[in-house]
């Protein structure tokens, strides 16, 4: 269920004189995530990653551009890298590299240094922190680095500062996870903020700490911990903790910006400007909502908007992208099926794989959808990237699926660079792209699945 957002208006941060009207303004921040100048004219980045793409404002915060690309499963942040690159940040820690060039084209990604990675830039330098987006529970010694220094490859190559081990060793990555902003400006400037402790950091390129600042938002703060568990349910893992720090950005106004929350569970923003000189608190303002935009100017004009309003500037609406390469797979009776055998359907190709548990989930889902719609109007192009024939044919003797299997012999993944299992794309009557869906997201994602089906079918 989508959160409603609260739209704050226009206020500043510079002194109290009539001001020029604004030049133009820099996105820092949309729903939690931050974003990136890069581009020729330079234009605002954010990851949107509701809809599995990128998306680029102008000065005026109108939304001009949009990339979109298998390899962007659940992007989280990015960062500028050198002359008209991006570095983007997947919610699982990969990095991933893109030519913004034409239509946007993936040059480059790596595995993350840490369980789950969040990577900043100063435009060439590129550090890695554990991700506040995605945390894992893996415990690590006191000899790990809080951060590390990647070279453009993604291979770290030496670490700064020293991480915090907790009590209990596999809350290591939680309360080390943390914001991260890099400013060569400032004494090759390191910022840092803990998602769960009251503090930002700004570190010089060795890890020394050159000031910490504070907010007093709690008496006490001690680390996170697990709760009990719930009756019946004793494998369900939970933990208590205060969620401080969310993201950070620097501002062309020379501010560093931290958008943090305002109660233990984040359903509250703010956003607090700080000097990065001093560490000083220059103002806060309390946000009210779950997600938000900030933008900024040069001279510290700053705009809180509504991020939904924002991304429902679709530029070119009414264009899609056509889905390839085409597809000439055999059935499993032998029988050769094409991609031109969907068209005139509204179709959901599907990518599979018998060892892949949530598809074992996802099946019956897909069953019951294929039921739901007369074939004339909705197929299923089913694809199994399995290497193993036998495994195969096992899973579908399991499961018995109304609709077609196709064999995809484990070369699939090689054609179409999908991040995972399973993935699939749901297509137009005319073999366009309507979405992306990554992963399995439960009955919640098929109700919503069947709607657009739906809708699209008595679409004109």
């Amino acid at each position: 269920m989508r959160r409603t957002l609260v739209a704050l208006g226009l206020f500043t941060l510079a002194a109290c004189r009539p001001a020029p009207p604004p030049s133009g303004f820099t996105l820092l921040f949309l729903g939690r995530s931050p974003t990136a100048q890069a581009g020729t004219p330079a234009l605002s980045w954010a990851p949107d990653p509701d809809r599995s793409r990128l998306v680029a404002f102008d000065g005026d915060l109108a939304l001009v551009r949009v990339i979109a690309d298998p390899r962007l499963a659940t992007p989280t942040a990015v960062a500028p890298l050198g002359p008209g690159r991006l570095l983007v940040t997947e919610r699982t820690g990969e990095g991933i590299v893109f030519a913004l060039a034409g239509p946007g084209t993936p040059v480059r990604e790596w595995e993350s240094p840490f369980p789950a990675s969040l990577y900043a830039t100063d435009g060439e330098r590129i550090v890695a922190a554990r991700s506040p987006y995605f945390v894992q529970f893996v415990a690590e010694t006191g000899s790990e680095p809080l951060l590390w220094w990647l070279d453009t490859l993604g291979h770290p190559t030496h670490g700064i500062g020293v991480i915090h081990v907790p009590e209990v060793a596999y809350l290591v990555q939680l309360v080390n996870a943390g914001a991260v902003a890099l400013d060569a400006g400032r004494d090759d400037a390191i910022y840092f903020a803990p998602l769960v402790r009251d503090e930002i950091l700004k570190f010089d390129a060795t890890g020394t700490t050159l000031w910490r600042a504070q907010r007093g938002l709690f008496r006490q703060e001690t680390d996170p911990h697990f709760m009990p568990p719930v009756a019946g349910r004793p494998r369900d893992l939970r933990v208590v903790h205060a969620l401080v720090n969310i993201a950070l950005a620097l501002g062309p106004d020379g501010r560093l910006y931290a958008l943090g929350a305002q109660d233990s569970g984040a359903t509250r923003l703010r956003l607090d400007v700080l000097d990065p000189a001093t560490g000083r608190i220059v103002t806060t303002r309390l946000i009210g909502a779950a997600q938000t935009a900030v933008a900024v100017d040069a001279r510290g004009t700053l705009r809180i908007l509504d991020p939904d309003s924002l991304l429902a500037q679709a530029p070119g609406a009414g264009e899609r992208e056509a889905f390839g390469p085409p597809f000439a797979l055999p059935t499993l009776a032998g029988d050769t099926t094409r991609l031109a055998d969907y068209r005139g359907k509204v179709t959901l190709v599907n990518f599979w794989a018998s060892w892949c548990d949530p598809c074992r989930e996802e099946f019956p889902h897909m069953a019951a959808l294929y039921r739901d719609f007369a074939r004339g109007d909705f197929d299923i192009a089913a694809i199994s990237d399995d290497v193993d024939d036998g495994k195969m044919r096992a899973f579908v003797r399991e499961f018995r699926p109304p609709f077609p299997i196709l064999v995809g012999g484990g070369r699939m993944k090689g054609t179409y660079h999908y991040r995972g299992l399973p993935y699939s794309v749901l297509l137009d009557r005319r073999g366009r792209i309507i979405e992306r869906i990554f992963g399995f997201g439960g009955a919640a994602e098929f109700r919503a699945l069947r709607q657009t089906i739906a809708k699209e079918i008595a679409a004109p």
